[in-house]
Formats: structure tokens, C-alpha cells, sequence
């Protein structure tokens, strides 16, 4: 007989898993472009990204072959673009290789941006490795079921390597209707947790697997939530506009490097640093835009002026916070832009 808790789990994950465009796909070039929206993204708002994107770099080679603004642009919204520059580096090295994604998690971990997690779901998901794939969402499952306030990434990773070792094991008795065996329970813990085992309000009436939690009696007291420290930041934007466009800088750094932006300083005496950058006396305050990244809450004081400015914002990726910009200004002065 197989075990009672991957019967039950992969009985339900087979009747009731959402229908989203990556599920059944057999391509590991799709199945890596899905699991690296979503590690930092909602499955609702990947959707549309895996979609454009694909539509875009429908293969390996394509990805190889464009340059980097283009894979930024395609991005455009989605945030995190460490990952579309990770992924365009990746494509880089594998068609330069061995024209083929490694089949192993532990060679998928040398490739740039793949850590353990992404290198463990595309590994059982794409080739039927037996690897265990621990990520927010199983992380949770976990502490719930064996009632853990505050478990460790380690104590975590143990325990999915657990129930995977004895997936294997009952693996000739559990039946799956699609799919790789592996590929199929890491999906099931995940959707466990992304559609009832939830943060707030988790399903536990109708959870298939209720009876195997130690936790559902308090569910949300597991795993202890954590209170994420956001510094805030004043910082200045300056748009410097004409008759035949705006002026774009490129940035540099982790987080937006590779994108376009208007330009900016933070700290005392902001504003001044850029006027003087640009031989300006003045400008005109517009109004202000809040922007959130992960670790900084930043609060942006945007003012504008006339420049000889010619590019068109429409043919720059530019992130989340300077379209936040744009739109302000568009807002005042839609004929210039």
C-alpha cells in the first residue's frame, strides 16, 4: 500500500490543480521561464508575462540570440530584473555549451540565477529528478503539519527531502496521470499551500490533507510571521522634457541595471546635484510618487524641465517606479509626452 499522505495529496492535486499554461508542459526551456517568474511573482500576475515572453524568445536560442534591452523590455513590469538578465546570461552560456539544459539539480545550480529551489522544481518537474523543491508555499505546508513556529530553511529542506525519499519508495503504487511522479508532488505541496493551506484564512475544512496536521487547530500561529524592516528613502526626480521627447539615462546596479529611467538623487541637497548636472537654474516641483522595492519605502519629490530632450519612452524598458513617473507627468502635460 502506499503512503496514505502522497496518495491522498496526489489524488487531490490530479482532480483539483489550477489550469494554468505551463502545467503538462514538456519543454525545459518553458518550464524554467515559469519557474523564474514565479519566484518572486504572484501565479495571477505571471501569467500574462510567461505568455509575452514566450511569445517573444519561444526557445533557447531565440533568448541567446536577442539583446539584452529587448529581454529587459519584455519583462517591463514584472520587477526583479536581476532575473530577465540572469536568464538572458544563462541562454548566453548554454547555446555557447552543450545547446541543452542541464537534466540534474545540481548542475542546473551553476547556471546564473538558479538557486536550489528553481534548480529543484525544473529538475523534478522537466526530467523526473526525485528532488525535493521547498519553497514559500511548501515551507508553510510543512510548519503546519508538524506544527513549527519558527523552522529553520535546513529543518525545512529535511523534511521535504523526507517525504520525497519516501515518494520513491511507494513510487510504483501511486499513480499520477500526467507528468513526472516527483515533478507532480512538488506541484501538489505547492498548490497545497498556494490555494488553501494558506497565509490568512487557510482552508483546513477542506484540506485533503487535515488529518496529518499537527497545526490545524491554530493554523496561522504556524510558521510565526515575520515583520519585514522597509527603510525609507527621499530621493529626487528630475524630468527633463522638449517637444520631441524626455531624457532616459541608463541605470546601472543589481536591481534596475539594464533599465532606463529619469534621472535621480537621493539626500540632502538632491535636487541642486541635478540641476547643476544639467546646467539648470530651476525647475518646476510636479508632485511625488511612493515606490516600494523589498528592503526601502522611497518617497520621490519629481519636479520637471524644458530640455532638448529626444527619446521616446516607448522604446526603453523602463521599470515600475519611473512609469509611475511618467504617468504623473502625463497627467499634467499629456501633449508633451
Amino acid at each position: 500500500m502506499p503512503s496514505d499522505l502522497h496518495s491522498t495529496l496526489l489524488t487531490w492535486y490530479q482532480l483539483h490543480k489550477r489550469k494554468l499554461p505551463w502545467r503538462g508542459e514538456s519543454d525545459p526551456y518553458r518550464i524554467l521561464v515559469s519557474e523564474v517568474l514565479l519566484q518572486q511573482t504572484r501565479v495571477e500576475q505571471a501569467i500574462p508575462y510567461y505568455q509575452r515572453f514566450l511569445q517573444q524568445f519561444p526557445t533557447l536560442e531565440d533568448l541567446a540570440r536577442a539583446d539584452q534591452e529587448a529581454v529587459l523590455k519584455a519583462w517591463q513590469g514584472c520587477g526583479y530584473y536581476a532575473r530577465a538578465r540572469n536568464l538572458h546570461k544563462l541562454a548566453h552560456k548554454i547555446i555557447s555549451g552543450s545547446q541543452h539544459l542541464p537534466r540534474s539539480s545540481s548542475e542546473l545550480q551553476a547556471l546564473p540565477g538558479i538557486g536550489p529551489y528553481t534548480a529543484a522544481a525544473v529538475a523534478s518537474i522537466a526530467f523526473g529528478e526525485p528532488v525535493a523543491a521547498a519553497d514559500g508555499n511548501v515551507r508553510r505546508v510543512l510548519s503546519r503539519w508538524n506544527a513549527w513556529e519558527n523552522p529553520n530553511p535546513k529543518q525545512v529542506q529535511e523534511a521535504a527531502d523526507t517525504l520525497m525519499a519516501e515518494l520513491v519508495y511507494w513510487g510504483g503504487s501511486v499513480n499520477t496521470s500526467d507528468g513526472s511522479l516527483p515533478g507532480d508532488w512538488n506541484q501538489a505541496l505547492m498548490e497545497l499551500g498556494a490555494t488553501v493551506c494558506t497565509p490568512q484564512n487557510p482552508g483546513c475544512r477542506v484540506c485533503p490533507a487535515a488529518r496529518f496536521c499537527q497545526g490545524k487547530t491554530r493554523p496561522e500561529r504556524y510558521p510565526a510571521t515575520r515583520a519585514r524592516k522597509q527603510k525609507g528613502l527621499e530621493v529626487v526626480a528630475l524630468v527633463l522634457q522638449g517637444p520631441k521627447g524626455v531624457h532616459l539615462e541608463l541605470r546601472q546596479g543589481r536591481v534596475l541595471g539594464g533599465l532606463w529611467g529619469f534621472p535621480m538623487e537621493e539626500g540632502p541637497g538632491a535636487l541642486g546635484r541635478l540641476l547643476a548636472r544639467f546646467g539648470l537654474d530651476s525647475a518646476e516641483p510636479v508632485g511625488t510618487v511612493r515606490h516600494n522595492f523589498t528592503h526601502r519605502k522611497l518617497h520621490i519629490q519629481v519636479y520637471q524641465a524644458h530640455w532638448e530632450a529626444r527619446e521616446n519612452p516607448k522604446n526603453r524598458p523602463l521599470s515600475r517606479l519611473d512609469r509611475k513617473i511618467l504617468e504623473l507627468i502625463r497627467a499634467g502635460q499629456s501633449r508633451l509626452l
